[in-house]
């Protein structure tokens, strides 16, 4: 996806501006980031991924929000992950329903505009929010999968590349596998 930073303003600002935009904007620490759209394979890298959940999520335990969803992952960062998933009560900013705060499992897949906001400054904030319990990172170009996961007082990096893989999920109470993240889709190894 496409990044272009704009003016800065306050937090106030930014999210009575957001609500008239047409495109989404991330928020950061003043800074204001257009989000524009993604190329055709990342779009079918995240369907596929937002199909995959749709199946295995119980939704009785579990809510499945896409890019239309805005998280805050501090009170000065508003973000817009590729999906999230939340357990149980989704716990919102406010009552207009714009605003994620509780989120056990986000996922971004890579553009190369974005690949290193994704893989560096996002993983700082994402690690920082105390709900998230993993942050899956799917890499565009190849077969890459970069799974954050908090184990007590830290976090542990496993990375998934070969055609058989299997990402375990615990906190979704499932498992991805990486053939079927990038079905369809011509990338070499899978």
């Amino acid at each position: 996806m496409a990044i272009q930073k704009e003016r800065r303003m306050t937090v106030a600002e930014y999210l009575e501006w957001e609500e008239r935009q047409e495109v989404k904007h991330e928020y950061i620490d003043g800074e204001i980031i257009e989000m524009t759209g993604g190329t055709f394979t990342h779009t079918r890298i995240k369907t596929n991924i937002g199909g995959l959940l749709f199946a295995l999520l119980d939704f009785s335990d579990y809510a499945l929000c896409n890019s239309d969803m805005r998280l805050r992952v501090s009170p000065t960062r508003y973000v817009y992950p590729d999906f999230s998933v939340v357990r149980g009560e989704a716990s919102l900013e406010d009552d207009k329903e714009l605003t994620l705060l509780n989120p056990i499992f986000v996922v971004e897949v890579t553009s190369p505009s974005s690949a290193t906001r994704d893989l560096i400054d996002k993983l700082g904030y994402y690690l920082e929010v105390p709900s998230i319990q993993a942050y899956l990172i799917v890499e565009q170009d190849r077969p890459r999968a970069h799974l954050h996961t908090r184990a007590e007082d830290r976090w542990m990096l496993q990375i998934f590349d070969q055609a058989d893989d299997v990402i375990p999920l615990p906190m979704l109470d499932c498992e991805l596998p990486l053939a079927q993240v990038y079905r369809g889709i011509k990338v070499e190894g899978v």
